[in-house]
């Protein structure tokens, strides 16, 4: 499968995803959305791949909206007026989906839903959807170089990607509302000291953290289970009473049991490296049990 804004490159188990379009500075496009979700669905059903690394092609990670096309630059059908009644019950009909639904939030769900860690490596500017996209993503890493802007209100619109569900979990509500009230462009540091970052690298070493981060999430490691904690952590905290999560946990913690928990134990007690012979294409049956 070819992509025109996207490099999809898989090596020892871990899928680097880089926006390809350098030119430009990576900037996001209607094609760049569609194309990012196909990719995160392609690589949740792909057992080779165990972890995906997000990262731009040049000097920029994104740099948000490619506001240079003609028309609505979202992509959106300003002859519609569209209701909260409408996003409920026609979601998913053409004329909602191609003219209203927002592509960064299209491209943040299909993270979300993903099976497998995703690993930001913010090499460069990363502003508006360059930003949003990032935090569906379990960890971001970054350059020294880069610059991340939540810049929506320079523009007069309001942030997007799902972002309002995101960042408060991720930084607080206090952060998230400052920083996007303010729309100030932060660097790497204030990012991290923000909460936003896990690390800042020097470029040259960006890359490499990634990938060993990478390998200690995946290598030895069951990727059912693996799976199976993802989709755990991001919906059960999501959930008004830990009762619901207390329902989810013990189907899982039973059904990785009577599979590669028996190997793991066994290694364990052996004093090996487990050898876990799952797939993710081999899910138990209550998965996904949020549909």
């Amino acid at each position: 499968m070819s992509y025109e804004t996207l490099d999809y490159s898989v090596r020892e188990g871990i899928l680097t995803l880089t926006l390809n379009r350098p030119d430009h500075l990576n900037a996001f496009t209607v094609t760049m959305a569609n194309e990012l979700v196909a990719a995160f669905g392609r690589a949740s059903r792909e057992a080779e791949v165990r972890a995906i690394v997000v990262t731009g092609a040049g000097r920029a990670f994104c740099a948000g909206m490619d506001l240079a096309v003609g028309g609505n630059v979202f992509g959106l059908d300003e002859s519609q007026r569209p209701t909260l009644k409408d996003m409920h019950e026609r979601l998913d009909d053409a004329a909602i989906f191609k003219g209203v639904r927002d592509t960064g939030g299209r491209v943040t769900l299909a993270i979300y839903d993903c099976t497998k860690p995703v690993i930001a490596a913010i090499n460069g500017p990363a502003v508006g959807i360059g930003a949003t996209m990032t935090l569906a993503m379990d960890i971001r890493l970054a350059s020294e170089k880069a610059k991340i802007g939540f810049v929506f209100g320079r523009l007069g619109i309001v942030p997007e990607a799902c972002s309002s569900w995101f960042l408060p979990r991720i930084v607080g509500i206090q952060q998230a509302l400052e920083w996007t009230y303010s729309a100030d462009i932060l660097s790497a540091d204030e990012a991290k000291a923000g909460g936003l970052l896990k690390a800042v690298y020097a470029p040259d070493k960006l890359l490499e953290e990634a990938y060993k981060l990478a390998h200690k999430f995946t290598d030895q490691r069951s990727p059912v289970a693996v799976a199976l904690t993802r989709q755990m952590m991001y919906r059960n905290a999501a959930q008004a009473h830990p009762l619901e999560a207390h329902r989810v946990d013990s189907l899982a913690v039973f059904y990785t049991s009577v599979d590669d928990g028996k190997e793991g134990v066994k290694a364990f007690l052996e004093k090996r490296a487990p050898q876990f012979n799952s797939s993710i294409e081999q899910m138990p049956p209550f998965y996904p049990w949020w549909t």
